[in-house]
């Protein structure tokens, strides 16, 4: 069984049993919180555990510029703690999973690995029943009420962090074409094909959602100048340029992209995706003759077109 990676912070690293029906684990530790935001860069932790003797343990895990993303990728755990009802609600609600008391692990590394054990249980529980109803089923991508989660937090980390960031929105032209002529499955299997060239693409801290049937939004966690939006997108609408294999046809899709940078287009999340959508929606899909049909662009051929023909070809 592969062990779970626990990330310990505190003046002085915790005991975990070595055997124990309840691990294995693996412990990194480091004595303070700035430490372990560059950790949690670094390298994923399934659980986070937070001595009470940081500083102090509720205004500062409260206010930890990483907790954001650490509840959204690991159970955190605060350790030796003594607060209030309404100071743990704070901490429960800002996505801590437990708090526990001092006597409760003191002298029991078995009853700590069993707390662990539990809090992670509850950790992805939360997160299996959150993706059920924030996933888009036809792609498996994250939907807009997912997107906006992710973005929220994000934006929050980046009014402590300023680093700037962008929203890239890719509305797909030709979807319609494929289902006209194959069928909604083939449209939503085109989809998938479309998510998975794009994935492959893009950075693991980047996320990747459908908003629409046919408009896709990347969130760039981050990058280094603000000429990296478009340079990312640019690279997303070429890799959809070239044709995909559909029930053994070739099937072409034109792309129309649109860029908001954070702070510059704003600093909430409906702020950055109206700016992004609304050059994606408003602007000239980018592709080969005839990847939308007349349902799609109109009567009037679209400008980048360069001959009639069906976008599926035998």
């Amino acid at each position: 069984m592969t062990a779970f990676h626990v990330l310990s912070i505190g003046p002085r690293p915790f005991a975990l049993p070595g055997d124990s029906p309840w691990g294995p684990f693996e412990l990194t530790h480091v004595d303070g919180l700035q430490a372990a935001a560059e950790q949690l860069r670094q390298r994923h932790a399934d659980a986070v555990v937070i001595d009470a003797a940081v500083g102090d343990s509720f205004t500062d895990v409260l206010h930890w510029p990483a907790l954001a993303q650490a509840v959204l990728e690991s159970a955190v755990v605060l350790l030796g703690a003594e607060c209030n009802p309404a100071q743990a609600d704070a901490l429960m609600a800002a996505g801590v999973q437990d708090i526990l008391p001092a006597a409760a692990h003191a002298g029991s590394p078995l009853a700590l690995a069993r707390a662990l054990r539990l809090a992670l249980a509850r950790q992805r529980h939360t997160q299996a029943v959150h993706k059920s109803h924030a996933t888009d089923l036809s792609t498996g991508l994250p939907n807009h009420a997912q997107l906006l989660e992710h973005m929220s937090h994000l934006l929050a980390l980046r009014e402590r962090e300023p680093a700037p960031m962008a929203v890239v929105a890719l509305r797909l032209d030709g979807l319609a074409t494929v289902r006209d002529e194959l069928g909604a499955e083939a449209a939503n299997v085109l989809r998938r094909k479309v998510a998975v060239r794009l994935r492959a693409r893009l950075r693991a801290s980047d996320v990747l959602a459908s908003v629409a049937p046919d408009l896709l939004v990347v969130l760039l966690a981050w990058i280094d100048q603000p000429e990296d939006g478009t340079r990312v997108a640019d690279k997303l609408v070429d890799a959809l340029r070239q044709p995909f294999s559909l029930t053994g046809r070739s099937a072409a899709l034109a792309v129309s992209p649109g860029v908001a940078l954070y702070p510059d287009a704003g600093k909430t999340p409906d702020a950055l995706l109206r700016q992004a959508i609304g050059q994606a929606t408003g602007g000239m899909a980018i592709g080969r003759a005839g990847f939308a049909n007349r349902v799609e662009r109109g009567t009037a051929d679209a400008a980048n077109d360069e001959a009639p023909p069906s976008p599926l070809a035998d």
